[in-house]
């Protein structure tokens, strides 16, 4: 599945029982096994329906981090984000990708 435009970074689904999604470096993970993390009132529910990669580089949870931006980031916060995605890879399932932007 790809999500293009500006609807992409917006792949949170509500309601009861629909799939939570998180978008790491472009890759977008059906969190939903982690429910009572990423859903609502779970400490990283502002990551659902969002690239969260700039927030793991710099282990925030401050919606003004959350964001596929990693420009300005140390090389520190880049092992952070990979140790990030390492770990999403082995516990969650890639179910699309975040299309590349054409207005770049």
């Amino acid at each position: 599945m790809l999500f293009h435009g500006a609807a992409a970074p917006r792949l949170r689904r509500r309601g009861r029982g629909k799939p939570i999604y998180v978008a790491v470096r472009g890759a977008v993970y059906d969190v939903s096994a982690g429910r009572g993390f990423y859903g609502p009132g779970g400490a990283y529910a502002v990551f659902a329906g969002r690239d969260a990669s700039r927030a793991l580089a710099k282990m925030s949870t401050a919606a003004a981090d959350v964001s596929g931006d990693l420009s300005g980031l140390s090389d520190k916060e880049i092992a952070v984000l990979n140790d990030w995605e390492n770990k999403f890879r082995a516990k969650y399932p890639v179910v699309g990708r975040i299309a590349a932007s054409s207005s770049s």
